[in-house]
């Protein structure tokens, strides 16, 4: 009778403290997803105010627990992510940047703090997600622009894992920056010379499809690559 009473006991307690724990846990995601619409609003400046009521809720949704994992505050959690998001997160970052530039805003401190942690995240969750082009060279460029070699290795990385061949010529087209153009450009090296080979069939990336052919054939001694220039040139001189 003893042992039943005292298993009563420690459950009735487990279940109280379990409860306390969820609704505290609970509470707190409420008031951070509160906090963090307060300040996006009213502190961040009109044009991230209009993108942000511009994202559809599953894309705030997808943000504030990025950041609160980012803080601490909650594990991380899976979202559903699309080319819409993509877009939506990319604008909201293009946004930030330009806030943080603002002289107004340099002056507060803890605003501009506030820009650029919701910033990172952005770059973060793009990071970990895009397959576009232009966001890609969105997210180097930044990089760059900091100085920060050791995050533009791991942004490259993103390149060969991710992107298509198509993408990463798309790279070196679009680019301006000759530092972001090599990276892809290396990257598009290491491709498998058959995903490479439809690109010759565009005009548009005939002539760095070619490239990427011959730094395969020249400096990684790739046979497949070699045939296939000798191919081409053997049909240019046939007038095919």
């Amino acid at each position: 009778m003893k042992t039943v009473i005292c298993v009563k006991i420690f459950l009735t307690f487990y279940f109280c403290l379990f409860t306390f724990y969820f609704y505290d846990l609970l509470s707190k995601r409420i008031v951070a997803n509160l906090k963090f619409e307060k300040m996006m609003i009213k502190d961040f400046g009109a044009r991230v105010v209009s993108v942000w009521e511009g994202l559809r809720p599953m894309t705030k949704k997808m943000l504030v627990g990025a950041l609160q994992a980012n803080s601490g505050n909650a594990p991380t959690q899976k979202f559903s992510y699309d080319t819409h998001a993509d877009w939506e997160l990319s604008r909201l970052l293009g946004a930030l940047d330009e806030q943080a530039k603002d002289a107004d805003i340099k002056k507060d401190a803890l605003k501009l703090r506030e820009i650029k942690q919701l910033a990172a995240t952005c770059a973060e969750v793009l990071q970990t997600k895009t397959e576009s082009a232009e966001v890609f060279i969105q997210l180097a460029t930044r990089i760059v622009k900091r100085n920060d070699f050791n995050k533009l290795d791991a942004l490259a990385d993103v390149l060969l894992k991710r992107f298509s061949a198509s993408e990463i010529a798309e790279i070196i087209r679009q680019t301006e920056s000759a530092h972001i153009r090599a990276i892809a450009f290396e990257t598009l090296a290491l491709v498998p010379t058959a995903l490479i080979f439809p690109l010759l069939q565009d005009p548009i990336y005939h002539e760095i499809a070619h490239i990427a052919l011959e730094q395969q054939a020249f400096e990684f001694d790739n046979p497949e690559a070699q045939n296939l220039l000798e191919q081409l040139d053997f049909e240019e001189m046939n007038g095919e």
